[in-house]
């Protein structure tokens, strides 16, 4: 097929660029970095973070910190994918167990609203999905589009590429910029991580009052994320009229 053939030109040509081959070295370097420490928490017990209970992402987090060795399992995971992504040979192992924890954090940050890594969780999901896309000689046999070629030698391409990718790089420049745009403007209103801070947002909030009841629901009263939502939107609603 024409087109599979394209991405394994496109898929050649990308993997010998030199530049982008440093652009992988970080993005390897910068996940492992922001599994090392969280994954050695879980591992000697600790809690993750000092957020309260009446918080929604503290809410879970206390929770998780009681479940007992499974709190713990997932610190090992953290720390061995972080490890197999920092040692080139089983770099692509570690991608793949990377994706699946950095997935359920990118959810769970999006669900309840946790300004903590509700940047930074997206854009791992998407450094690792780099990082596979990158593998794709190694996974394309996985996919039923994709038939193997017996006795297919794979050759790893004999000239490096000093071009700088200016047209790549300015696509990595804008996904960051574009989706700090879209996470500041999605979200009507935020828990934060003390009442203190969600009451920030009540000045110039449509209905302060409103507002300052929904920081008052999550923080002091301890109700769920979607039940103070709820009562915002229809003070909301109320004001409108």
């Amino acid at each position: 097929m024409k087109i599979i053939a394209s991405i394994d030109n496109l898929h050649t040509q990308v993997k010998a660029n030199r530049w982008i081959g440093y652009f992988t070295i970080f993005c390897r370097i910068a996940l492992a970095a922001g599994f090392l420490p969280s994954g050695y928490v879980k591992i000697i017990g600790e809690r993750f973070t000092d957020l309260h209970n009446n918080q929604p992402m503290g809410h879970y987090l206390e929770a998780l910190h009681h479940t007992g060795y499974y709190y713990t399992f997932i610190g090992i995971l953290q720390i061995t994918a972080a490890v197999l992504l920092l040692i080139p040979p089983t770099a692509l192992l570690g991608a793949l167990l990377y994706f699946p924890i950095i997935l359920n954090i990118c959810i769970l940050s999006l669900a309840v609203r946790f300004e903590g890594s509700l940047l930074t969780a997206p854009l791992m999901v998407i450094a690792n999905l780099y990082l596979l896309c990158l593998d794709y000689d190694k996974l394309k046999f996985i996919f039923p589009f994709n038939k193997p070629v017996l006795a297919s030698v794979e050759v790893s391409p004999k000239v490096i590429s000093n071009k700088f990718p200016t047209l790549f790089f300015a696509g990595v420049f804008a996904t960051v910029v574009l989706w700090g745009v879209i996470i500041t403007h999605v979200y009507d209103i935020m828990p934060r991580n003390t009442i203190k801070g969600c009451k920030t947002q009540c000045d110039d909030n449509a209905n302060p009052n409103a507002c300052n009841t929904f920081c008052e629901s999550i923080h002091l009263k301890g109700e769920t994320l979607d039940k103070s939502l709820d009562a915002y939107h229809e003070a909301l609603k109320k004001t409108k009229h």
